[in-house]
């Protein structure tokens, strides 16, 4: 939530809230869906840190970064999708550790894929209107590099955890170990 939080940070249009939110969505029920129903794995370490990672990336972004230090502006909406696609696949790395039964799956997934995005939409949509009613109180605008600041910098210690973490189980022994990708 963090990541599409930091997404919403500077939208004025609820119509720009729901293509993004959307962009993100379908990303993220895709691979969300593809890990735990098709199989595919992956380092649940290296996953999470590119979570991390791109919660840092929305807050360079949204502090202008990209264009003050490198002289343009990635596409937000490609980023989002881009980002999205991990976020749910961390997801289901976390569901394919609880070794789910294989019985009812496929309707349990769709169903819980559903309330997992509507719960986003609630939370998302609550986070805007206070955003969208505060933002013009200068207590608002004096926090708000601040907290794109404190933001980043737990999302970055959070990224380099995972890595550390991937570190210790890197290499493994077992060709499926958790060092390892298996399709």
């Amino acid at each position: 939530l963090l990541f599409i939080l930091g997404v919403i940070f500077f939208l004025y249009r609820l119509s720009h809230v729901a293509l993004y939110v959307t962009m993100f969505s379908i990303g993220h029920s895709i691979t969300l869906l593809a890990g735990v129903l098709g199989g595919i794995r992956a380092n649940p370490y290296l996953i999470d840190a590119i979570i991390g990672f791109s919660v840092v990336y929305k807050a360079f972004e949204n502090m202008d970064g990209f264009r003050r230090f490198f002289g343009v502006q990635p596409n937000s909406k490609v980023a989002v999708l881009f980002f999205g696609f991990f976020h749910g696949f961390g997801l289901a790395t976390k569901l394919q550790a609880l070794r789910l039964n294989p019985n009812g799956l496929v309707p349990n997934m769709i169903g819980f894929n559903i309330g997992v995005e509507l719960g986003q939409l609630l939370t998302v949509g609550a986070c805007w209107l206070i955003w969208r009613a505060t933002r013009g109180l200068p207590v608002v605008q004096r926090l708000r590099t601040a907290a794109l600041y404190g933001i980043g910098s737990v999302a970055a210690y959070w990224s380099w955890l995972r890595i550390a973490g991937f570190a210790k189980v890197w290499p493994t022994s077992s060709p499926t170990g958790p060092g390892m990708c298996k399709a």
